[in-house]
């Protein structure tokens, strides 16, 4: 991987009242929730929260890809917002004129890079509200707090639907440039992509260039700069998402996954006043964060997409105050001595008093000849919009019978041609709950294949074609280019090998009572190590549900209070 830079400045903003916002955000239906106006009485509220800046004509408030400060709050001047890709194009979104209106979007929380730019057209004076002290405003003035975060998380949203930030470059369907578009969807970061063969913009910055096939895809950031093939890290980097935390601070408790489980345990003891960071190395949500619907879900009676959940716990976590570091791999975890310490991949370390492991699982792989070869060219492991978009009027094979196989099925089911579901079992009323079930049934486009498994796969440059074994010992094959797993997953806790937490036979963390010796006053979720704790589908013995995992994330946090209040 290398980078470059774009040649050539960016646009000047200046006070040429004839540039004029773009009438489809005018026309949004919620406009007036995006950017709503504060009233004198709510200036007043604010004023308590924040300090009196101001700023000249011709200066930058922020810039995509740089740190935005906070929100700004317009006392008088004039500030424009533009939206700018790395390849230069730039869109006026909105302009601020009025006493009351405020600037920014809900990564304002945590301290992420901007993805606009914000243009002083005439001298501002404003009340900055830095992150902590946004933090304090929304939990000491609900009503005006409520209002803020509406127009913050719409606005961020309204970025992602312009396409405005980085942009991806490379063929369809291209693996790589599937799993950095579901990083940057998951994350909440604004992206479009070219097409390298037939888009006119991609072809001319091809021939300036000059990428070999091993460059592919091709990341142009904000900033301008050039990665070739990155992964996710180098692309997280790149846009600035990389968390800063300080090394000498000490969490009351650090969460190792930023799953159902971890995002609620971060929501419930942020906002009961503990330290918190919270580390999870891809995007917030973990394997729920893929999920296309999720219908038994406490209070969403229509469903929920595993995203849209994760992302509002996100930014109900930030906005108590904790600090979510994403991505950020842990590698080890230190229980040698008192305050526990994590490490991180790239060698930095955070200590806290206690740690909580919400890992999760990794997706499980069958041990099918051939399956390494198409995981970046055909098999899947995930349904997500993206992935639809592959296999639109094309038939896909789904492998599993659970609930994340039905619900794939499910949503696979309005792109795909066809959907045809391998189970192992004789049935999918065993592994699958009744009413994802009777769905999956009642779908004419989808046809489930029983006692069946698969052998081997086929293909060159992608996959052509799977190998099967039916009832009996028949053999068969199906021709498909898309292979969907969703067989389980085996808990994720290689890194606690450095800890020596005790594992079960399956390698799933041992809690409570299920500790050898364990004392009459052990902790329900308190693994063998003392202020270690492990909940969600890590634990052993727990429901493997998303509705279970929050619940074990709500309730550590009243054995973390017990456990810090007998360390004192």
């Amino acid at each position: 991987m290398s980078n470059e830079s774009r040649p050539g400045g960016d646009a000047t903003h200046g006070s040429d009242d004839t540039i004029v916002d773009d009438p489809s955000v005018r026309d949004h239906p919620r406009y007036h929730q995006m950017f709503p106006v504060l009233t004198d009485v709510e200036l007043d509220r604010v004023h308590r929260f924040g300090k009196v800046s101001r700023y000249a004509q011709g200066e930058l408030l922020y810039r995509a890809g740089s740190l935005c400060p906070g929100v700004f709050v317009l006392l008088s001047g004039k500030v424009r917002i533009v939206g700018r890709d790395g390849l230069g194009h730039e869109r006026i979104i909105h302009t601020y004129t009025k006493r009351g209106e405020f600037t920014s979007d809900v990564t304002q929380l945590s301290s992420k890079p901007a993805v606009v730019d914000a243009h002083v057209v005439e001298d501002v004076e404003a009340v900055l509200l830095r992150p902590t002290e946004l933090s304090g405003l929304m939990i000491s003035e609900a009503d005006l707090g409520e209002k803020i975060m509406r127009a913050l998380i719409l606005r961020r949203v309204l970025v992602i639907e312009r396409g405005q930030g980085v942009v991806l470059v490379g063929a369809a369907g291209n693996a790589r440039l599937s799993a950095l578009q579901n990083f940057l969807r998951r994350n909440a970061f604004p992206n479009m992509t070219l097409d390298a063969q037939q888009d006119a913009e991609a072809v001319a910055l091809l021939e300036r260039l000059t990428p070999q096939p091993d460059d592919f895809p091709l990341v142009v950031c904000p900033n301008g700069t050039v990665l070739r093939n990155p992964d996710e890290g180098q692309l997280a980097s790149c846009l600035g998402l990389i968390p800063e935390f300080d090394p000498a601070h000490v969490y009351d408790v650090a969460i190792v996954g930023a799953g159902p489980a971890g995002l609620a345990t971060a929501v419930y003891a942020a906002s009961e006043g503990l330290s918190v960071a919270a580390l999870d190395c891809r995007a917030p949500g973990g394997q729920a964060g893929t999920s296309a619907r999720i219908e038994n879900y406490l209070g969403f009676p229509t469903g929920i997409t595993g995203q849209a959940l994760a992302g509002r716990a996100f930014v109900q976590a930030q906005k108590f105050g904790a600090h979510i570091g994403i991505p950020c791999e842990v590698k080890a975890l230190y229980c040698d001595k008192q305050p526990p310490v994590v490490e991180l991949t790239d060698d930095r370390r955070i200590t806290a008093r206690t740690v909580v492991i919400a890992s999760g699982a990794e997706y499980r792989r069958p041990a099918v000849e051939g399956l390494a070869h198409f995981e970046r060219c055909g098999v899947y492991y995930w349904a997500t919009p993206i992935e639809a978009r592959l296999c639109r009027k094309e038939p896909v094979l789904l492998v599993g019978g659970g609930n994340s196989a039905g619900q794939a099925a499910v949503f696979l089911a309005t792109h795909a041609e066809h959907v045809h579901m391998f189970v192992r079992g004789a049935s999918l009323e065993h592994s699958m709950s009744h009413y994802l079930a009777e769905r999956v049934a009642s779908l004419a486009n989808v046809t489930v294949h029983t006692r069946i498994e698969l052998t081997a796969l086929e293909g060159i440059a992608r996959l052509e074609r799977v190998h099967y074994r039916g009832a009996g010992g028949i053999e068969g094959s199906m021709t498909t280019h898309h292979l969907f797993v969703f067989i389980g997953a085996d808990p994720n806790t290689a890194w606690l090998r450095t800890c020596g937490v005790a594992l079960d036979s399956k390698g799933f963390v041992l809690t409570g009572i299920d500790v050898a010796d364990a004392g009459a006053q052990t902790l329900p979720m308190q693994t063998s190590v003392q202020g270690v704790f492990a909940i969600g589908d890590v634990r052993s013995g727990s429901t493997k549900r998303v509705a279970s995992a929050v619940g074990e994330g709500a309730a550590v946090v009243a054995q973390i209070h017990r456990f810090l209040a007998a360390a004192r």
